[in-house]
């Protein structure tokens, strides 16, 4: 059997833009509720929630800043303060500074790791917790092909991103059967929020797929592992074929 998404409340951190927002726009599509997080895109969280509801769901948005992860429990209470238990957790959002193991500064690594892997962490943590005892609960966290062949000017990133992979498999045994945890693993979908479109373009045409992948097939496998009932400790690639070549 499938789990019923229509009619639960999920929270996506960092729902506001880009692949936060597909999984937004995704999953109220097919009749979730959804707690929007952002920090700072206040804006974008108030176009995303407008498109949201459009799908007649109930939606809610909350500015709080996880580079502190002792946030987890308060986001989990505000979410569930405004739209009941929340039984579908994304955790998408990240950092991606630009740094390399030599020269790299503790400050800068424990802030990547802080937000990009503690905040997970905690905030599941907090979830599963929340969680009432007849409810079974979904998370579905985002990582990055190329933890496998790490890219060496994002050090801290591909690290913290490492860890999160290993937290999935963990947190999988930790709280089965209850809650499932799983993880999409991105290659070539969305240029850098510095770069232009072309960017993406011309690292699509090194896989074997020939193009970027854009933000639809990452809502896409994100809404197939909520819904698949049996699948838990996976890690799907989302990468065109990149990890073949």
């Amino acid at each position: 059997m499938s789990m019923k998404i229509a009619g639960r409340n999920a929270l996506v951190t960092g729902g506001a833009h880009r692949i936060g927002k597909a999984v937004t726009l995704k999953l109220a599509e097919v009749g979730a509720n959804v707690f929007i997080h952002c920090n700072r895109s206040i804006a974008l969280a108030e176009e995303t929630k407008a498109l949201a509801k459009s799908h007649g769901v109930n939606v809610a948005m909350g500015s709080m800043d996880l580079s502190d992860p002792r946030t987890g429990v308060a986001l989990i209470e505000h979410a569930t303060n405004a739209l009941g238990p929340i039984s579908i957790l994304v955790n998408n959002a990240s950092s991606f500074p630009e740094d390399r193991l030599q020269d790299v500064s503790f400050d800068q690594f424990r802030a990547t790791q802080d937000l990009t892997l503690s905040a997970p962490v905690f905030l599941t943590q907090a979830f599963a917790e929340a969680l009432p005892h007849n409810f079974e609960g979904s998370v579905v966290n985002v990582t990055d092909v190329k933890t496998a062949t790490p890219n060496l000017k994002h050090f801290s990133y591909i690290v913290a991103k490492g860890g999160l992979n290993a937290f999935t498999y963990a947190a999988a045994l930790a709280l089965a059967p209850t809650i499932r945890v799983n993880a999409v693993a991105l290659g070539v979908i969305l240029p850098p929020s510095d770069q232009g479109a072309d960017y993406a373009e011309k690292l699509g045409l090194q896989v074997p797929m020939g193009r970027s992948g854009g933000t639809a097939p990452v809502a896409e496998a994100v809404l197939s592992l909520i819904e698949n009932d049996y699948i838990t400790g996976e890690i799907v690639r989302i990468d065109g074929g990149g990890h073949l070549v």
